[in-house]
């Protein structure tokens, strides 16, 4: 909100000046030349040199130089001719401001209002709505807020929802690095509220933690694993807990196999789903694995472009989505009947539990934070290094995922050592069971609860 109507006066005080409608050039202009100039010490995919020569570099273009344009750029603009316009019928005696043109003051017109809405987008505060019944009634006892907490030296936010404040706690943790999970928890988790309060953690860089990611020289694999024990510890006391349920996905399930294994007394199960074991490996299998489909396809061109890059690892974290997400096969299969594809990105931002700017900034965490926290990942290997959880350990697993990721989950989950430990598969899941058949997913969280509440 402040930099906009900064940027407004900024704009409005260069077309006074000037009292010329070139302000409308010059101020962003300029503004843009000594922004990028500012930040060419800065690294970044959104912020490094500007790559048109795929999907992913667009995507890094306009969630960072785009949105900054939205913010920025356009309500100089809009400052700016009104500044000039107010300047030249400021002029004296005799003086006749000739009348603008009908398209100019037309288009004036729309940019000012968009302006103006873009401004009261930015005053909505965000919001969760509360947990209701048939009737839509509010449940007694029940519990939906979004909560700001001191975790790691920075406020980081989490979205907690359940049918009843005294149900135990369940924590999930996105994958990403640098995804958020509130938007996608809140169109497909409805199921769980009814057997857990479901504490979905925005976590330092990402959604609604997204201003938490600087300095980024201290946003470390091993504070994220402390994050997630303070988060634990959070929860603990404000429910009075003494254990809670930890689920992770993808990324989600580094941290949290690393927080159960640092603390296993602070939990009553571990859920992995899409267990990720050793991330630099599972890249070259599916690197393998996408280069393999697409000439089976006969797709030359998806082909010929991974072979151009190579095999990961790869300098620059915008190829690693070109390497390993490019797979159609991964997407393309039939999800559960109760599947939600709003909770899929960028759709899951849209929920009014982000404000207008986490929104507009949601995707841009995503790569930012990713390009922070993946290239620490290149040492871990759970098959050597997690080879004993002493907790019950509960492994979620789609028929559909790559076998990139799959192999590896299969051969940690044989090696590994736990009080009690479960391999489920969902024959209509990916990567991601809790989104691919929420309500499936939901049921056998219910099971995991009644196997382990009562265990000391």
């Amino acid at each position: 909100m402040g930099a906009v109507i900064a940027a407004i006066l900024v704009g409005a005080a260069t077309g006074w000046w000037t009292r010329s409608p070139w302000a409308m050039v010059l101020a962003p202009v300029t503004f843009m030349l000594v922004f990028e100039l500012a930040r060419m010490r800065v690294d970044g995919p959104t912020v490094d040199g500007i790559r048109l020569d795929g999907l992913y570099g667009v995507m890094a273009l306009v969630a960072g130089r785009g949105v900054d344009a939205v913010l920025i750029l356009l309500p100089m603009m809009v400052g700016a001719s009104h500044g000039a316009a107010l300047a030249r019928r400021r002029r004296g005696p005799g003086q006749v401001e000739p009348r603008p043109h009908l398209v100019r003051r037309t288009g004036l017109g729309i940019a000012t209002v968009a302006v103006l809405a873009l401004l009261a987008g930015l005053l909505r505060p965000a919001s969760t709505t509360p947990v209701v019944d048939a009737d839509g009634d509010p449940i007694p006892g029940s519990i939906a807020e979004l909560v700001d907490v001191p975790i790691g030296g920075h406020d980081q936010s989490i979205m907690l929802r359940g049918v009843s404040a005294d149900m135990p706690v369940l924590l999930y943790l996105e994958g990403g690095p640098g995804g958020t999970g509130i938007g996608r928890i809140r169109n497909s988790g409805e199921n769980l509220e009814q057997s857990f309060v479901v504490a979905t953690w925005d976590q330092r860089g990402t959604g609604k933690s997204y201003d938490a990611l600087e300095p980024a020289v201290t946003l470390t694999l091993d504070q994220m694993v402390q994050d997630t024990i303070a988060v634990t510890a959070y929860l603990r006391e404000r429910f009075d807990e003494d254990k809670i349920y930890l689920v992770g996905s993808s990324w989600g399930t580094v941290i949290g196999t690393l927080a159960v294994q640092r603390s296993p007394e602070l939990f009553h199960a571990y859920v992995g789903t899409g267990q990720m074991v050793d991330p630099f490996a599972t890249d070259r299998l599916m690197y393998a694995e996408s280069i393999a489909d697409a000439d089976a396809r006969g797709d030359t061109g998806t082909a010929d472009t991974l072979r151009a890059m190579g095999p990961p690892p790869y300098d620059d974290t915008l190829d690693y989505p070109v390497a390993i997400a490019s797979n159609p096969r991964w997407m393309n299969f039939d999800h559960g009947a109760d599947y939600h594809a709003d909770s899929e990105y960028p759709m899951s931002l849209f929920v009014s539990e982000y404000a207008l700017i986490e929104q507009l900034r949601g995707m841009a965490a995503i790569a930012e934070t990713y390009a922070v926290l993946y290239p620490q990942l290149s040492e871990i290997d759970f098959r050597s290094q997690v080879t004993r959880l002493d907790v019950p350990v509960y492994l979620v697993q789609g028929r559909h995922e790559a076998a990139g990721r799959g192999t590896l989950a299969d051969e940690w989950f044989e090696l590994l050592s736990a009080p009690r430990k479960e391999y489920v598969s969902f024959d209509r899941s990916g990567h991601t069971p809790p989104y691919d058949e929420p309500g499936r997913f939901a049921d056998l969280m219910s099971g995991v609860r009644a196997a382990t509440e009562g265990e000391p």
